[in-house]
């Protein structure tokens, strides 16, 4: 029967086309969905799985990995995160939280406490519940970018010239992120990275639970301690996604959906406060007020709601967040920040295996990120209608929710995400955003997708 049912889905395959197979880029044509993302060639990778056949988590995996080796500033895969994922064809909503955490015991020779990755595990839970794809076949353009070499891409020459000072007096980081003149990698110099290449190999062929509590884990914890991290096996074991019903609210006649995370929080309670005529000051207020509370342990769904919020003032938050978002042909939508906690997270590479280790949050001078993420659907219709993905710490949540609010009143994405906004959302808030106004997956011809001009990102998608 397996062999039969093999046949038939080969049969089915060969009535589309006589195109590429399933798994390969072109078996998808006409409209693909879309990819909106903070670093190109991560884009891009994002891209070819949806033109490959893969759904938008397939899409999802493969960016996030790829954005490990091509923008280690933000998104290691030592790092963490949280995304959204919609699902019209259930009406059913997700919210993957994984975001890097502090040890609960620290090392006292840390003299850089490191985060437990959160990011191999995440990525792999959301694949596992929407995949379609092979793992193993998400993984490998990171592998392919690590081994062979990338471009440095704008993005993350900038974040070097920014931090190139403390980061080079780590060898690990100064052989791998400097020219031979001692000066920063630039925009377009090439960047091979080998062993990392070979950890994500390693990953690709012994799945991502060595890297918790495998052969992996050892090495992993080895390596950092002589990096002055000092992550244990222990607690690398225990280190696991959260995997949750998202958080909902009405919005008209659809439905808003947040993560259970300050950012996520904070910005869809400026939204909804937008979208009853509240100034952009007033809901920037809110936005950071609400994240303020979420982060000290106040209810989320009782933010949402409307709750007034008792967590006195958002500390200074660190942009060191990227965001991305991607949509299926289908109507699956998937929306994620990764973070490093700070810019390169410790400053230093764990010997061996090429990850910049995410810095311990709440550690030091190191506070907690804020990633933001947001998206918008309809349960009668069983449509997606937007998401979005901001970075840029507290100026994330009210330049997500601005963005949102333009696109749901009209603005196609690229205007929505253009349009001039006030304090931080302007000046280091940075969204991506997929907007659907005829709902996926019932008119495709409506979508639009932007990033954010302010940035370095690449929008790309349609067919």
């Amino acid at each position: 029967m397996l062999a039969g049912c093999g046949t038939i889905g080969a049969a089915y395959d060969s009535l589309l086309g006589s195109g590429p197979a399933r798994g390969t880029p072109g078996f998808v044509t006409g409209f693909l969905g879309g990819v909106a993302a903070e670093e190109p060639r991560a884009a891009l990778v994002g891209r070819e799985v949806l033109a490959a056949g893969g759904t938008a988590a397939d899409a999802a995996v493969a960016i996030g990995f790829a954005l490990g080796v091509t923008l280690p500033s933000r998104a290691s895969l030592a790092g963490g995160g949280v995304c959204l994922a919609y699902q019209p064809e259930r009406d059913q909503a997700l919210a993957a939280t994984f975001l890097p955490r502090a040890p609960a015991r620290l090392d006292p020779r840390a003299d850089r406490p490191a985060a437990l990755p959160g990011t191999p595990r995440g990525l792999f839970a959301l694949h596992a519940r929407l995949g379609r794809l092979p793992f193993e076949r998400l993984v490998a353009p990171a592998e392919q970018l690590a081994r062979f070499g990338t471009p440095v891409s704008r993005a993350l020459a900038r974040d070097l010239a920014v931090v190139a000072g403390p980061l080079f007096a780590d060898p690990q980081a100064r052989a791998l992120f400097a020219r031979p003149d001692g000066s920063p990698l630039a925009e377009g110099n090439p960047m091979v990275q080998p062993e990392l290449g070979n950890l994500i190999g390693l990953i690709r062929s012994q799945g991502v639970g060595d890297l918790h509590h495998g052969g992996l884990a050892r090495r992993l914890a080895d390596a950092s301690a002589a990096a002055g991290g000092a992550l244990t096996v222990e607690e690398l074991r225990t280190t696991l996604p959260a995997l949750t019903a998202t958080l909902r609210a009405a919005l008209g006649n659809d439905t808003l959906h947040a993560a259970p995370v300050g950012g996520s929080i904070g910005a869809a309670v400026a939204l909804r406060l937008l979208a009853a005529g509240a100034s952009e000051a007033e809901a920037e207020r809110a936005a950071l007020a609400a994240a303020a509370a979420a982060r000290a342990g106040a209810d989320p769904a009782a933010l949402l709601e409307g709750a007034g919020p008792a967590g006195g003032a958002l500390p200074p938050v660190l942009g060191a967040t990227t965001a991305f978002v991607v949509a299926d042909r289908e109507g699956l939508a998937v929306a994620c920040a990764l973070t490093m906690n700070n810019l390169f997270g410790t400053g230093r590479i764990a010997p061996g295996t090429g990850l910049v280790l995410a810095a311990a949050p709440g550690i030091g001078q190191v506070p907690p990120a804020l990633p933001t993420v947001l998206l918008v659907a309809n349960p009668n219709i069983r449509g997606f209608r937007a998401a979005g993905a901001a970075s840029g710490g507290e100026g994330a949540p009210a330049a997500l929710a601005l963005a949102l609010r333009r696109a749901l009143g009209g603005a196609a994405a690229r205007e929505a995400v253009s349009a001039p906004r006030a304090g931080e959302a302007e000046r280091i808030g940075r969204v991506m955003l997929l907007s659907c106004p005829g709902y996926l997956p019932r008119d495709p011809r409506t979508c639009t997708w932007a990033a954010d001009p302010r940035g370095h990102g690449l929008a790309i998608g349609a067919d």
